[in-house]
């Protein structure tokens, strides 16, 4: 019997989403498991109380208290990296590693390292956000070289919210930017339901579509050391052989979006 795996996940308290689908995508995977652990995150804004809810504090007491399950892997499974700025998941990265011991991973740092494995420097942007917001995570991504030449967005900043958008409203707004000759679709918020639609849209797109959930899992499982092609029916990103095994080198996320990576051993 295969050693069992365990993936931490750090949630944000409002969040209704991404444990069923974070479970749902596993169901397939028989020695791995998720496991969550929550802070407080209320509401997305441009403003100070919502920047301090994500502050590194309650985050690492969050991690820690995953680390006593023995989990494999810490991922911070939300996106507030994403208007923020890049080096904050990186510097909580670094700190999970060395108060606990623990590997860690993020949505948004997960999106960087695909977007540059897979050549993507053009992303349709969807999100469930005010529109300050929305600007904050394009001028983000424009200054690390991906460039949002469409971009759609709920116009809402409670976060238990964000999750009463529905499918059939999160693939209309994915097809109006897909599109728009973008290299692949972005639905950022680990809260809303883009995941199982993902697979759909692309077929229909014939473009990637990438949701933050699903960026989280995959890679949680290449840190964790298994492979992602195990996740069946939940979009390219799961069986691009591009995005198949861990980065060749420890420091590829700092490079610049937008430039190739090519798979470990090529």
């Amino acid at each position: 019997m295969p050693e069992p795996i365990r993936l931490g996940m750090l949630t944000p308290s409002s969040n209704t989403i991404l444990e069923p689908v974070t479970m749902a995508m596993l169901s397939g995977a028989s020695n791995v498991t998720a496991h969550f652990s929550r802070f407080r995150v209320t509401e997305i804004a441009i403003a100070d109380s919502s920047d301090r809810q994500f502050d590194e504090y309650e985050i690492l007491r969050a991690a820690d208290l995953l680390a006593h399950a023995k989990v494999n892997v810490i991922a911070w499974n939300g996106t507030s990296a994403s208007w923020l700025g890049f080096e904050r998941d990186e510097q909580l990265c670094a700190r999970i590693l060395s108060t606990t011991g623990i590997a860690a991973g993020t949505s948004v740092l997960a999106f960087r390292e695909i977007f540059q494995r897979t050549g993507v420097s053009r992303v349709g942007l969807v999100t469930p956000y005010v529109a300050n917001v929305q600007a904050k995570i394009m001028d983000n991504w424009r200054k690390a070289g991906v460039f949002c030449p469409a971009e759609r967005h709920s116009g809402l900043r409670e976060n238990f919210a964000f999750a009463e958008v529905s499918e059939r409203d999160i693939a209309e707004m994915a097809r109006a930017v897909g599109q728009a000759g973008v290299d692949a679709v972005a639905i950022v918020c680990t809260n809303m339901r883009g995941a199982g639609i993902a697979e759909e849209l692309e077929a229909e797109l014939g473009v990637p579509v990438y949701d933050s959930i699903a960026t989280t899992l995959w890679k949680s499982l290449l840190l964790a050391g298994t492979a992602p092609a195990q996740i069946r029916g939940w979009g390219s990103l799961f069986s691009n052989p591009l995005l198949a095994s861990v980065r060749a080198g420890p420091h590829e996320d700092e490079k610049p979006l937008g430039e190739p990576i090519s798979p470990a051993g090529n």
